[in-house]
């Protein structure tokens, strides 16, 4: 008579912990990198739920440790601040080609990186930064003559191109920092017949200064000389004899107090003044 080998049954329940182990294992093996962002200080993030609710543009993510479910993924932006050099050619008001150099310092809108992502992506600085910043230049620089870009109107043109990329830019979630122009460069003969006007016109101003300054010596010179006859005439007027025979005695009478006077002879004198002898 055959013997069979009875064997115990297998305890589910018992195995149970060890395959929710195995599971949250196995989960965090595969998962756990893409489910633990580290966001450095100058990066903010916002999710992309592609199987749900698509590009939350209203929950920014900060610097540090960002738990994020795998099925999601976070699109993260450098939000510290950036710099845009730009080399282009521009037409002048009279349609003269101008080299000008411009920089600009910018960076993201840390509060809306969602409304740029969906704009621009992630390459806004080419899609929206960039091609501003050359639609400013050549609306800007096309108002004016090459005169007033290479001397005149220089900050002018600086302002205006700022405020007008600023005005865009701000609008499409971008803050801009400062922008500069760093060289406008004209023909070699503009450039030098411009430079050559610059030098005559300086030159006029101080002749011109010099000129004004002399004039206003002179016109103060006929002011003076003018008051000084002036009075003189005054004086004149005022001195009549009788004045004068008063002011005469009043002199002798002083004098008459002095130790050094020896004699005094009262009506000798000129219209009768007294004389006084033997002063040492």
């Amino acid at each position: 008579m055959a013997q069979y080998d009875q064997q115990q049954p297998i305890d589910i329940k018992k195995l149970r912990p060890i395959f929710i182990g195995v599971g949250i294992l196995f989960f965090i093996i595969m998962f756990g990198r893409s489910s633990f962002i580290i966001l450095e200080p100058t990066e903010r993030g916002i999710l992309f739920k592609k199987y749900t609710t698509g590009l939350d543009i209203e929950t920014i993510y900060g610097e540090g440790l960002n738990i994020v479910a795998p099925w999601n993924s976070m699109i993260i932006y450098d939000v510290s601040e950036q710099k845009l050099e730009e080399r282009m050619d521009v037409l002048s008001s009279d349609g003269l080609s101008i080299d000008i150099d411009v920089s600009v310092r910018f960076h993201p809108n840390a509060s809306e990186i969602g409304e740029l992502y969906q704009g621009f992506k992630i390459d806004y600085q080419d899609k929206l930064v960039r091609q501003e910043l050359r639609a400013a230049v050549r609306k800007v620089v096309g108002r004016y003559t090459p005169e007033e870009l290479y001397s005149t109107k220089r900050e002018e043109i600086e302002t205006t191109i700022r405020e007008y990329a600023e005005d865009v830019l701000t609008r499409n979630h971008v803050v801009l920092r400062a922008l500069l122009i760093r060289s406008i460069k004209l023909p070699q003969s503009i450039q030098q017949a411009i430079e050559s006007k610059l030098r005559q016109e300086q030159e006029s101003l101080a002749y011109k200064y010099r000129l004004d300054k002399e004039l206003s010596e002179a016109e103060r010179k006929r002011i003076a000389a003018e008051g000084e006859a002036t009075a003189n005439k005054i004086i004149n007027n005022s001195l009549t004899p009788s004045l004068l025979r008063m002011r005469g005695i009043e002199a002798t009478t002083e004098l008459a107090k002095s130790p050094n006077t020896k004699t005094i002879i009262i009506g000798s004198g000129k219209d009768g003044l007294p004389l006084i002898l033997g002063g040492q």
